[in-house]
């Protein structure tokens, strides 16, 4: 068994092929990324709160004595961009990182943007009014994340395009089937973003505001402040991940909307709050498909199988999001389901400090369409991003009818 990453059929619609496999077998050998993949709800989220698992290992072994390879030093900016993101750390850094990070980003802070998000929205929709033709991803979910990401960070809303192009390219490295092109074009934007992020800081010393970059150069815990590099990686994740999952949200979920008329209507007519339905969105058709972890310590189990320590495991979201065991029909898209409790947030120490904040920023996007667009349609078939892991169009015309 193996997941057929470069087959575009796949990549189209992957769901029938992981509802073959999680119906089969709850974990399974997937030898091109050397990686034992997880498919069913329980097991996933399981897996995301043990403590034995962990995002890296290098806090407790070696790489030689994982059996892992030195990283490759052509890619070495990627890496020192990674050095202390918060997704890749685990405790007791892990703990104090985001401890110093969580006084500044906080439901206030984000309570504080709607206004901002719900002006930002009305105006890019009106916009796309007017084009009445429209791509939902440029004209729209991609303008508007990069400019609450901007707004919040304290970056200038100028810079947004360069720094939506670095992310674009950076992501890229998470692919099951990453190219060493597309790893020289995430190695040189990760160089780039973090000077570029590294000038931001040098700024916020002498001109202070009360945005998050300042804010972070500012935090202090007992005395503990966060180091530079520390500042910049923190900021790149927070828009990386931010940024590509709101948008890819939006994407896939009013590609659905749009085939399933039916629910469409039921958000139209005000039935289901667009709140409510951000949460079936983020559970029909996740934007991150996958999410590793390496095993760190024995007695880890996952159906009758022991990991061994210094395998990983790697989660499937999008499989787990359908499994029957978990949710009623799953295979129906129902927005009035009102059932938070998917993964698609990640769990356990990982789960998403941006939550919030893509939340409300999806629930005013969503709202915004429905309530002011009520008639809008595909205006062509979606072209799908060539990716897996991070699940999503490069392209959705719609057309107001």
């Amino acid at each position: 068994m193996h997941l057929p990453v470069d087959d575009p059929s796949f990549l189209a619609d992957p769901y029938s092929t992981l509802t073959e496999l999680r119906e089969s077998t709850p974990i399974f050998w997937n030898e091109p990324t050397h990686q034992w993949m997880v498919t069913r709800f329980d097991d996933v989220a399981r897996l995301l709160r043990d403590r034995r698992l962990g995002r890296v290992y290098t806090h407790r072994f070696s790489h030689e004595e994982m059996g892992q390879p030195e990283p490759d030093p052509r890619w070495g900016s990627f890496h020192d961009h990674e050095r202390w993101s918060l997704l890749g750390l685990e405790s007791p850094v892990h703990t104090r990182l985001r401890r110093l990070v969580s006084k500044v980003f906080t439901p206030r802070a984000v309570a504080g943007l709607e206004s901002t998000i719900r002006a930002t929205s009305d105006r890019l929709l009106a916009d796309c009014r007017e084009a009445a033709t429209f791509d939902l991803l440029s004209d729209f979910a991609q303008p508007l994340s990069v400019d609450v990401i901007c707004s919040m960070l304290g970056v200038p809303t100028i810079d947004g395009p360069r720094l939506l192009a670095w992310s674009h390219a950076i992501v890229k490295m998470y692919e099951l089937n990453a190219t060493d092109d597309s790893r020289v074009l995430a190695n040189q934007a990760a160089a780039d973003f973090m000077e570029y992020i590294a000038d931001l800081i040098s700024q916020k010393r002498q001109t202070p505001d009360d945005l998050l970059v300042s804010a972070l150069v500012g935090v202090s815990d007992e005395g503990d402040r966060l180091s530079d590099h520390e500042i910049i990686c923190t900021t790149m994740v927070l828009l990386e991940a931010g940024h590509e999952a709101s948008v890819n949200t939006l994407g896939n979920g009013v590609v659905a909307l749009m085939h399933q008329r039916d629910q469409w209507a039921r958000l139209t007519a005000g039935e289901v709050d667009a709140a409510i339905a951000v949460e079936e969105l983020l559970r029909w058709d996740p934007p991150l498909q996958l999410f590793a972890r390496w095993v760190l310590e024995p007695g880890v189990r996952v159906g009758d199988r022991e990991m061994k320590v210094g395998e990983q495991v790697a989660m499937l979201f999008g499989s787990a999001q359908r499994d029957p065991r978990r949710f009623a029909d799953p295979t129906s898209f129902d927005i009035g389901r009102n059932d938070p409790s998917h993964v698609g947030f990640g769990g356990g120490i990982h789960f998403c400090v941006g939550a919030p904040l893509a939340r409300l920023e999806l629930s005013i996007a969503l709202d915004g369409l429905a309530k002011q667009m009520p008639q809008v349609r595909l205006a062509g078939v979606p072209t799908i991003l060539p990716t897996f892991v991070l699940r999503g169009f490069d392209r959705v015309e719609l057309k107001i009818s």
